[in-house]
């Protein structure tokens, strides 16, 4: 009797362990919009019930969960693209300063032919003095020295040069 006991206690532990399953509520709105729930669904959401299964992992067959592409190491030489730049930020100046020579200039605090107005006041800071004259416009700068720095602008709000 004590080996029959044995045996099925053996038979219990060895035998694969049940596929996990569950009833789960799918509930859809108004606007199809589904989700998936133990709880029940609210009132004005259609309700149905879903069987749910969970299978432990190497119970069945693998499912994928996605295609493999082969790739080739070598793309086609013929199928050469060209890089298409689709939109290009505009400073008004014709981007005539850009990039490392605006960074460098800022930092050495140099006004350069093309920067805007932003540029000339994130270097120097606010004007002392705003004058226009003909469409033109002239910054006008004093250090503590008392010595003067004048920059000026053409009609589209460019550097066009400094004295």
């Amino acid at each position: 009797m004590l080996g029959l006991h044995r045996a099925a206690l053996c038979a219990i532990l060895l035998a694969p362990p049940p596929l996990l399953a569950s009833t789960v509520f799918r509930c859809e709105d108004s606007s199809g919009h589904i989700t998936f729930t133990r709880r029940g669904c609210p009132s004005e959401q259609d309700q149905q019930l879903q069987e749910a299964h969970s299978p432990t992992p190497g119970s069945g067959k693998p499912v994928p969960l996605a295609k493999v592409r082969k790739s080739s190491r070598n793309p086609p030489k013929n199928n050469r693209r060209e890089l298409v730049v689709v939109g290009e930020p505009q400073d008004g100046c014709g981007n005539r300063v850009t990039g490392r020579t605006r960074r460098s200039a800022m930092i050495k605090q140099q006004i350069r032919s093309g920067m805007t107005r932003a540029d000339v006041e994130s270097i120097l800071g606010k004007p002392d003095k705003v004058s226009s004259q003909n469409g033109q416009t002239r910054y006008q700068y004093r250090d503590r020295q008392g010595n003067s720095r004048n920059v000026s602008f053409d009609e589209a709000g460019c550097v066009k040069g400094k004295r």
